[in-house]
């Protein structure tokens, strides 16, 4: 997207709720194909790295625009090439399917295998992937922004600094610390979650980088594809959320159902056991009393 002058935005002309904000996967995935500067300035704040150090930004998966996304098979994850020498992978995650560790690993395993046929493995390219959650992915350990890497269990020695997990809590911004701030991926986690244009503008307004982000998330809200296709995301979210409290509602009944009859039984069992020992002891009595001339 090219630069524009301040009076040039359109979003400073809008108020009220926006459409869709960028916690939709769809729309997240749009703004950043569709302005560079936004990928840029993302990917520059979540990893450190200065501005000037990016010479090429290049989204490997770009999705054609209007095409149907409510294939299973259709990922909303941005590949990304960062001066064609590091791999990344960026996403964002509404439903909590508690599987995410699994998942981005599973994710981040297979961009880590870009070794080319017939190069030493020492030539791998870096990986991250990034994952903006809008949930807490471990209550009992709450952070804005985690990082993980693989580190030697008993001291922390890092063995390898191209292996890289990012997790940005995008509800947490209250625990970021300052250094998260001075990197300004707070900022990022709050116009992110803006749900009207004044929440916005407040933030641009501080930050003016980010003016051509908030513009290509108003062209994007005023496109009647994209908002066609981010309503579709809406609507099988919430399917996917019915389907996933189903789910829990039914395995629920079906661990109550199977506990009571465990318990069921163990007092049958019991019953049988008692009836068992009872018909034991009754012959052993007729058979005394047999033995004694009684007939019983």
């Amino acid at each position: 997207m090219q630069e524009s002058t301040t009076e040039q935005y359109h979003y400073l002309q809008a108020s009220g709720e926006l459409g869709y904000n960028m916690t939709n996967d769809y729309m997240f995935r749009m703004v950043l194909q569709r302005d560079e500067e936004t990928l840029k300035g993302l990917i520059c704040s979540v990893i450190k790295l200065p501005r000037e150090a990016v010479k090429s930004v290049r989204i490997e998966n770009p999705i054609e625009l209007g095409a149907d996304v409510s294939s299973k098979e259709y990922q909303l994850d941005i590949h990304v090439s960062l001066n064609d020498d590091t791999c990344m992978n960026l996403e964002m995650q509404v439903v909590n399917y508690n599987n995410w560790t699994e998942r981005s690993l599973s994710y981040l395993c297979r961009r880590f295998d870009n070794v080319l046929k017939g190069q030493d493995y020492t030539t791998v390219k870096p990986v991250y992937h990034i994952g903006f959650l809008d949930f807490t992915l471990f209550e009992d350990h709450p952070e804005f922004f985690g990082k993980y890497q693989m580190r030697n269990s008993k001291d922390n020695y890092l063995y390898t600094d191209k292996f890289n997990l990012y997790v940005v809590d995008l509800n947490r911004t209250d625990m970021a610390t300052d250094e998260d701030k001075a990197h300004k991926v707070d900022t990022w986690a709050r116009l992110f979650k803006a749900k009207t244009w004044e929440e916005i503008k407040m933030i641009t307004r501080d930050n003016p980088s980010m003016n051509s982000t908030a513009e290509t998330i108003f062209l994007s809200n005023s496109d009647f594809e994209i908002r066609e296709r981010c309503r579709a995301r809406e609507d099988a979210i919430v399917h996917e959320q019915f389907q996933k409290q189903q789910i829990e509602t039914l395995t629920a009944e079906l661990t109550k159902a199977n506990e009571e009859k465990k318990e069921s039984d163990a007092k049958l069992a019991k019953v049988t056991e008692e009836k068992k020992k009872s018909d034991e002891e009754n012959a052993l009595l007729r058979q005394i009393l047999k033995d004694h001339g009684i007939d019983v």
